[in-house]
């Protein structure tokens, strides 16, 4: 089992390292909001439910009720609501297309190229997020179909800190809001 260190809380980073699907519902939330609070999301859910996240039962619950879940203070994420529905999506596609299984995405992907069109196709993935989930999982959880560097293009990169993928304590996610500054920056002056 991976040692992850993504919410800089021990336990969402032990919930992350174990529970794929813990793992996917942080890097879809993993936008508009600090790193450490989109994966530190999953555990706050699984607190609230009192329960393991399970795919099947999310993606039955009332919209409302996840919604509900989304917004109970504090909020699981800065938009509760929209990213209520967009767990709620992803979970509706693991089981229509994976049986439930967040580590069904990966587990047989015979190429990097493959595995980042699965990525793709989940709801609330496009493509720079799934090459650096890519890039995690090869990095981090020890998935290494072939080609999985080249399908996650920069972000796959050894000694890279350009992402969550390359984040593994305080250190690397400091080098990593130093990439995505100065990489602002140039855009800016651009």
């Amino acid at each position: 089992m991976p040692t992850l260190r993504l919410s800089m809380s021990e336990p969402a980073d032990d919930l992350l390292s174990s529970d794929p699907l813990a793992l996917l519902i942080g890097m879809l939330l993993d936008q508009q909001v600090p790193m450490e609070k989109a994966f530190v999301g999953p555990y706050v859910l699984r607190e609230r439910l009192g329960h393991d996240l399970d795919a099947r039962e999310l993606a039955e619950l009332p919209a409302e009720r996840v919604a509900e879940l989304f917004s109970e203070r504090p909020a699981i994420h800065r938009f509760p609501g929209s990213m209520a529905g967009r767990v709620q999506a992803l979970c509706k596609h693991l089981v229509e297309h994976y049986d439930g299984r967040a580590e069904a995405v990966w587990v047989d992907a015979e190429t990097g190229a493959e595995l980042v069109r699965r990525l793709e196709a989940l709801p609330g993935f496009g493509a720079a997020k799934a090459r650096i989930f890519l890039a995690l999982l090869g990095k981090q959880y020890g998935v290494q179909p072939e080609g999985w560097r080249e399908a996650a293009g920069g972000y796959g990169d050894a000694d890279a800190h350009r992402s969550v993928a390359d984040v593994v304590d305080a250190d690397s996610l400091s080098l990593v809001r130093e990439y995505k500054r100065q990489a602002k920056q140039a855009a800016k002056e651009g």
